[in-house]
């Protein structure tokens, strides 16, 4: 009974695999690309079992070369988060100060109320900017409480739809504003930030809605909002940030269109993963949190910080915008099929309607 176990879950964590790689929106197919570091583990584990466990012949064999093919599959997938692979994001040399943004990224968990740890959190770390995802009333009576002073720069969208979002900034924000782009209940707030050196930087902060059963039939309108941001940045050239909670992973085929469609670069590439979800399921983690960058900044420091309470760890992040080295990374770029297919995406998100 033993081989013929191995080899059925050689075949499933095959199958997995190649569910992930059709094109197609259904929650239950996107749900595939997330958990690619477990199926590597899964695959690695039954390969060992059926080499180990099991006598010469058929099921060893059959189990054995399923089980590889797969983890070298999901390896391809995973591995330029890792440390061995190149970093895209250039480590910054001898930062300016006066030119370094710090930025510190949370989903709270709307009816979490722990709000002391992250609040301790940003004192700890004087982060430059804070924003919040999932955070209602109740988080902003907290959060205008501790950091109202020290904050004096904010936007503020309180609601208790789970996408709610706040921006508070040590720094001086302009022509902000906050736009429903896909979804009437959807934000994402845009703004330019002055840097001390007086120097201007746009950001975009995010949070679109997963493709799950209780949220999303489709992916659609989470790839449309991603694509839209990602044009908008080709479009308008200018150096720029995005961060926020994407409900995507970083290596799935619409983060990575992302990428390319917007010229922006991943500054975990060559350092890691940051898994930032689950936050209480170590076996269950992947990279859902993300702040993307143009080539116009390096990488001061990065780091996940403890929980606090979330289903979701912070990210804290320092980048150091240096224009002058901007000709030392390399910068994504889209096709011009995928740019079409761009389009044609965010124009089927902005007309379909929703069916969950």
């Amino acid at each position: 009974m033993l081989g013929p176990l191995v080899g059925v879950i050689a075949l499933l964590l095959f199958l997995a695999t190649l569910i992930a790689r059709i094109h197609l929106r259904w929650w239950f197919v996107r749900s595939f690309e997330f958990p690619r570091v477990q199926l590597a583990f899964a695959a690695l584990a039954n390969m060992v079992a059926a080499l180990v466990l099991l006598d010469s012949g058929p099921w060893r064999a059959g189990a054995g070369i399923l089980s590889l093919i797969t983890l070298l599959i999901q390896v391809v997938y995973i591995l330029p988060w890792t440390r061995i692979w190149p970093v895209e994001v250039k480590s910054a040399r001898e930062p300016e100060s006066a030119r370094v943004v710090t930025l510190l990224i949370s989903n709270v968990l709307t009816p979490n109320r722990q709000s002391d740890k992250l609040i301790a959190a940003i004192k700890a770390h004087q982060p430059d900017i804070v924003i919040t995802l999932e955070s209602d009333d109740w988080w902003q009576a907290r959060l205008d409480e501790a950091l109202g002073e020290s904050y004096s720069h904010s936007v503020k969208v309180p609601l208790d739809n789970l996408y709610g979002m706040h921006l508070y900034s040590r720094l001086a924000l302009e022509d902000t504003e906050v736009k429903w782009l896909i979804q009437e209940d959807i934000p994402s707030i845009h703004t330019y930030v002055t840097l001390e050196s007086g120097e201007r930087i746009r950001l975009y902060a995010v949070h679109p809605r997963p493709p799950a059963p209780s949220e999303s039939d489709k992916s659609l309108w989470r790839d449309a909002e991603l694509l839209w941001v990602g044009q908008e940045i080709h479009e308008k050239p200018a150096p720029t940030l995005v961060a926020g909670d994407l409900n995507d992973v970083a290596w799935s085929r619409t983060t990575r269109r992302f990428c390319r469609v917007g010229g922006m670069l991943d500054p975990r590439r060559g350092r890691g993963m940051f898994s930032t979800f689950h936050a209480h399921y170590p076996m269950l983690r992947w990279p859902l949190d993300h702040i993307f960058v143009t080539e116009h900044f390096t990488l001061v420091d990065m780091q996940r910080l403890a929980e606090i309470g979330s289903d979701h760890f912070p990210i804290l992040a320092s980048f150091c915008y240096c224009p002058a080295e901007r000709s030392e990374q390399e910068t994504p770029q889209a096709s011009e099929e995928e740019r079409e297919e761009a389009e044609e995406t965010i124009r089927e998100g902005q007309t379909e309607k929703q069916q969950r």
